[in-house]
């Protein structure tokens, strides 16, 4: 563990988000105040506003990624595709370790679309879902990047 995937898993079993968690946790690497990272990712979580798409804790390892490492020029297809190959194997290093980057398909649910209502966060919630495990290693796989890359 990394103290980036202990803070995002800590963050979350605190009832932030899967994209909160994982976003918040690399304040210090963003340079975002702790308020406006969990405001930027408030609308990521359950696979983006519990549509059950992609992983909410990949798509904040992406953001970090993006305020990192993005690109700002529109003309640079060579920072465009260096960053696009950086989201990309950021996804497969998930998918490696956890079998799919959605999250129906990783909480093992059919239903494409879900109820806006999240659940309740109880013992029960924590026992049943996957969840803080994955935002965990999204964090570490997003430390491991970052130490051995640099800014």
């Amino acid at each position: 563990m990394s103290p980036h995937s202990t803070l995002a898993k800590e963050l979350f079993l605190k009832g932030y988000n899967c994209a909160q968690s994982v976003f918040a946790a690399f304040c210090d690497e963003t340079g975002l105040d702790f308020e406006t990272a969990l405001k930027l990712a408030s609308s990521f979580g359950g696979g983006m506003g519990r549509l059950r798409e992609v992983c909410g804790a990949v798509t904040g390892m992406f953001v970090v990624a993006g305020l990192k490492y993005g690109y700002t020029d529109p003309a640079n297809k060579k920072a465009k595709t260096e960053h696009y190959r950086l989201i990309q194997y950021l996804a497969k290093q998930f998918e490696k370790e956890n079998g799919s980057i959605i999250c129906r398909e990783l909480l093992g649910i059919s239903n494409k679309r879900d109820n806006p209502v999240p659940e309740d966060r109880s013992e029960n919630y924590y026992i049943k879902r996957p969840c803080a495990e994955l935002v965990e290693r999204a964090a570490r796989i997003l430390d491991e990047y970052i130490s051995n890359n640099g800014t």
